[in-house]
């Protein structure tokens, strides 16, 4: 055993795996494995572990931020695409822009509730490639990533043809009654265009989750900025009808996601075709089931498969709720909505880096680092969130503005940012610490939290508080924070446990 451990040390440290593929080298990486006598007892509680000797509170800061500015780059770049589409769909004329902009917004929905699915079983490869980056074993975290293609590909071709076909069905259960005929038309037809370039789309995330086990957040920051880049210049020449193209507006924007989308997955796959790189894939070899390691990517994966249905299910039940208030409060809604969504953004960035840190620390045996980076982590983004909070605060209206300058929509949407800029540091925390659930495999508690937040408390508490008590698009936002509060106790209530430190994968001693 022992002789086992110098030499995943020798291999974790050698030139060789550190440059090859620019993984990113951390802290970590110079320490000793974890010792057997390590182990904490089962029943212990988790303590503030001490720093090792020669380890110090910057190399550890830089660590995080090494990995988490190019995630969080490319999400804010992300989400500034979707907000453009939105934004550029808007900017149509008259009533025509108002049912747009819902549109786009009812049509999220359903393509998340598929999307997120996928991406879920991808966090599953994460956890394992970032366990094995932590041994040392890039030959392990390839056989994870050729698994998770086979298996995401397989997937994604099932729920476009189920996309495709029940866009209508789909839609209209999610809307409900309120929404008009055009707005229901305009979001049928842009979200079966975006069912027809769902499997590169979900391609493209394996590869990125996958490279986001090993640290790598520059590459995947690489193809998704030229792919918003395409995104916007379709936008503007097929929303508009612009340098001879022509003018399909909402069909138009959802033709230019397509296309943005495709050409992330092209460039993602000319990448990993590479065998200098760490992370890479060859089709001239077999791509035959590894049943131990599929069984662990499934069994990380599906909780927070289960976790994301349970959020979706109860977000088309908020949706639907909200969807009932009329056009202009949801058009509300939906601005509302993807600024916040945009906030989340750093939260997740460095959610990323602490899934990364997380399961290198766990693979590599060092319990103490684990606890060590989460807490490095979350003050990091303490800080940025109450920046970014008091932004939303001081500046909500001019941001929704952007969006539609409707007077009730901007009088309304900047009273609700004062909300979500207020509940930032709350946020950032929440994600953080799931994001080291994730990457030690904590799937299950996961799943239980979203049952009991999103799917009861939200969309039970916007129920009563719009029907009943009848506070409208107010309602819906006071169970939306109601949510976030309950659903970071409970996060953060697991954490302090330290039942993580005792997960362990199939085949793992």
């Amino acid at each position: 055993m022992e002789e086992e451990k110098k030499e995943a040390q020798a291999a974790s440290n050698s030139p060789q795996t550190r440059t090859r593929g620019k993984v990113v080298p951390i802290t970590l990486d110079d320490l000793p494995p974890g010792r057997e006598e390590d182990i904490p007892p089962r029943d212990s509680k988790l303590t503030h572990a001490p720093m090792p000797e020669g380890v110090t509170h910057s190399m550890l800061y830089k660590d995080v931020l090494r990995i988490a500015w190019p995630a969080f780059f490319e999400l804010v770049l992300t989400q500034l695409t979707s907000m453009a589409d939105q934004i550029m769909v808007g900017q149509i004329p008259g009533e025509a822009g108002v049912s747009a902009l819902s549109a786009v917004g009812l049509s999220a929905q359903p393509k998340f509730l598929l999307m997120t699915m996928i991406q879920a079983l991808n966090v599953g490869s994460t956890a394992m490639v970032a366990r094995f980056r932590g041994q040392g074993n890039r030959e392990k975290a390839n056989v994870v990533y050729r698994q998770s293609l086979l298996l995401n590909m397989c997937l994604a071709g099932f729920f476009m043809v189920i996309g495709s076909i029940f866009a209508a069905p789909l839609l209209r259960f999610m809307a409900g009654s309120g929404i008009s005929d055009t707005t229901f038309n305009y979001a049928v037809d842009y979200f079966r265009i975006q069912m027809y370039g769902f499997v590169p789309l979900c391609m493209t995330f394996t590869t990125t989750a996958v490279l986001r086990g090993i640290g790598d957040t520059k590459t995947p920051l690489m193809y998704n900025t030229v792919a918003n880049v395409v995104n916007l210049v379709f936008n503007y020449m097929l929303i508009y009808g612009k340098f001879g193209f022509p003018k399909l507006e909402v069909v138009g924007a959802s033709i230019a996601t397509v296309i943005g989308q495709t050409v992330a997955f092209i460039i993602a796959m000319v990448f990993v075709l590479n065998k200098n790189r760490y992370i890479y894939v060859s089709f001239k070899e077999r791509f035959h089931l590894d049943k131990t390691i599929l069984g662990n990517v499934v069994s990380i994966g599906v909780p927070s498969m289960i976790e994301q249905l349970f959020m979706r299910a109860g977000m088309i039940i908020y949706t639907r709720t909200v969807a009932g208030l009329g056009d202009i409060q949801y058009a509300t809604h939906v601005i509302c909505m993807n600024i916040q969504a945009m906030s989340f953004m750093t939260g997740q960035a460095i959610s990323n880096a602490a899934t990364t840190l997380m399961g290198q620390s766990l693979g590599k045996k060092r319990y103490d680092m684990a606890e060590i980076y989460t807490r490095h982590t979350r003050r990091v983004g303490l800080i940025v969130s109450i920046v970014l909070g008091a932004a939303l605060i001081i500046f909500g209206r001019s941001v929704v503005s952007l969006y539609n300058s409707t007077p009730e929509i901007v009088a309304l949407g900047g009273s609700i940012l004062i909300m979500v800029g207020a509940i930032q540091p709350v946020q950032s925390s929440q994600f953080i610490v799931s994001g080291g659930l994730r990457g030690a495999g904590d799937t299950r508690y996961t799943a239980m939290v979203m049952f009991i937040t999103v799917l009861l408390i939200r969309s039970g508490l916007a129920l009563l508080l719009v029907k009943v008590f009848g506070l409208e698009l107010w309602g819906a936002w006071f169970a939306l924070m109601a949510d976030q509060l309950l659903r970071t106790f409970l996060i953060v209530l697991r954490y302090r446990s330290g039942k993580w430190r005792f997960l362990r994968l199939r085949g793992q001693s």
